[in-house]
């Protein structure tokens, strides 16, 4: 299977994180997809028609898009425990909290295309403004509502919530944010320990 990423994708963190936990990593082909909003990777276009990763194509050919598709499709793939939960509520619990961190992590790439490409003079402030208040809303949920969740076994909506995190460190979204949440940021600084984690970073594009 080839896996179109990059190593400052947090929704590719995602379907990696996911891949290391149940062993399946190493049937991942990676390759290297450069996208934005105004310069779409034709590699990528060619399998997913929005040009967005992570996009995977399985051995026949078969796109599948996007990070929570690959991530449920991958998870009926491996014979440890599933990290989507089979339970109509436990399931429903986890997809909620990976709404929750994608939600995160949309509104910081926003930021970041913001930031990044559009020119100084276009910025519009009202609109980072209300992207970095979707953020720190979601962080006082995550700590007033979800802590107790997050401390069960790993699921897919621990992992989100992880790599969201990770991206808001990544490309500095809230300075300070851990005084605001103090209980998750202890959460996230145990959860970023394990080997998973450790084993996708984000890195910069070189």
């Amino acid at each position: 299977m080839k896996l179109y990423h990059s190593t400052a994708s947090p929704f590719v963190r995602k379907v990696m994180v996911l891949a290391h936990e149940t062993g399946l990593a190493d049937r991942l082909e990676r390759v290297s997809a450069v996208v934005s909003p105004v310069a779409r990777a034709a590699s990528v276009v060619a399998h997913n028609p929005t040009g967005h990763i992570p996009t995977l194509v399985l051995d026949d050919g078969t796109a599948l898009y996007d990070s929570g598709v690959i991530c449920q499709y991958l998870d009926t793939l491996h014979d440890g425990p599933p990290l989507l939960p089979a339970g109509p509520l436990e399931r429903a619990r986890a997809l909620c909290l990976q709404a929750l961190g994608d939600g995160i992590m949309n509104a910081g790439v926003l930021v970041r295309f913001e930031n990044a490409l559009r020119p100084p003079e276009l910025r519009w402030q009202a609109w980072l403004d209300g992207q970095t208040a979707k953020i720190q809303s979601s962080l006082d949920v995550l700590e007033r509502d979800w802590l107790a969740y997050l401390e069960q076994p790993i699921d897919i909506g621990t992992v989100t919530v992880a790599c969201a995190l990770g991206y808001i460190d990544f490309r500095e979204l809230c300075p300070g944010w851990r005084d605001t949440v103090p209980s998750l940021a202890d959460w996230y600084a145990r959860f970023a320990e394990r080997r998973s984690m450790q084993q996708t970073q984000l890195r910069a594009i070189a």
